[in-house]
Parts: C-alpha cells; structure tokens; sequence
C-alpha cells in the first residue's frame, strides 16, 4: 500500500488575541498550511522536484523544516544536546539533496514530532524569554516565532508552486 500524506485541518485563532497567544496560534496556522499543502500526495510526488531550474521538492520542505524546528526549538531553545537532523558541515543542504520517497512517511513523523515538541517546550513560557543562538547571539522567544513565522511564510510560497507543478492543484 502507498503513503500519502493525510489531510489537515487547519487551527483557527484570534486575530484580536494577546501576543502571547497570537504568535503561536499564528505559528501553528502557518504549519498546518504547510502540511495541507501536502496532503494527499504519495512519497513519489512529495519528492518531484518540478521546476526545472531548482531542486526544491514538498519532501525536501518538509525535511528542512523539521530541521528548522529542531535547530531553533530543540538545540537552541531548550538547548539539548542531540545530534542536527538531515544535513552535516560537509552537506548542508542534505535535507533537500538526500530524498527517498519510500522514507516520506517517516520524514513527515519527523516533522509533526519537532513541531508538537516546539508547542510542549514553549507553552506557557514568557515571550521575553531570552537564550543563546550559535549564530545570532542573545535572542528572544518572541523572536524566534516571528522567525518561523517567516520561515514557514515564505516556503508555503514555494509549496504552491511546487504542488501545482506536481498535480496541478492550487489554492489556500
């Protein structure tokens, strides 16, 4: 039987909400809007990198953002000590280059994993928050939603022209 990734419902929050509840209610919108963007393509699509010019695929989207997630949640925010997903010093850009469509379920798990740890380890917790980021120095939890905020925003663009590409559908 083929995966394919399930449909999704995305969150719906106030506009009128405090800050605090805002941009983590904003966050998660932007994830599910990336994950619908997904849902109901096969590993084989996920991985089609269809413009011709660029190697940039739904399942290596995915990949990069479980990374993203991991990177500025798991290792900076809470600053574990656990190993980068998907790319090294040598292959940065692994978690585009390294595609198997067989592994697209798992690589999905991975993303929804980073994405409810992110939610579990900043529930509750101040936005003003601050701790160290490698490569930005001092910065703040607040900072940090607005940066995935971004992050997903921009690559939710690039899930649009890659999903129509890859099936022809469009859409929110």
């Amino acid at each position: 039987m083929t995966w394919t990734a399930p449909e999704v419902t995305r969150p719906e929050g106030s506009l009128l909400a405090p800050e605090a509840e805002l941009l983590p209610g904003l966050l998660d919108w932007h994830r599910a809007t990336f994950l619908h963007k997904c849902a109901g393509l096969t590993g084989e699509q996920l991985a089609a990198a269809p413009i011709p010019w660029s190697n940039l695929s739904l399942l290596g989207l995915i990949r990069h953002l479980a990374k993203v997630e991991h990177i500025w949640f798991r290792r900076s925010f809470l600053g574990e000590d656990v190993p980068k997903l998907y790319s090294t010093p040598e292959r940065p850009d692994a978690d585009f280059e390294d595609l198997d469509p067989i592994r697209a379920e798992a690589d999905h798990a991975v993303l929804l994993e980073q994405q409810d740890m992110a939610r579990k380890a900043t529930a509750g917790v101040p936005l003003d928050t601050t701790f160290e980021n490698a490569g930005w120095g001092t910065v703040t939890l607040r900072l940090v939603f607005n940066h995935m905020i971004g992050e997903y925003a921009r690559h939710n663009g690039h899930a649009d022209m890659i999903r129509q590409g890859v099936d022809g559908v469009t859409g929110a």
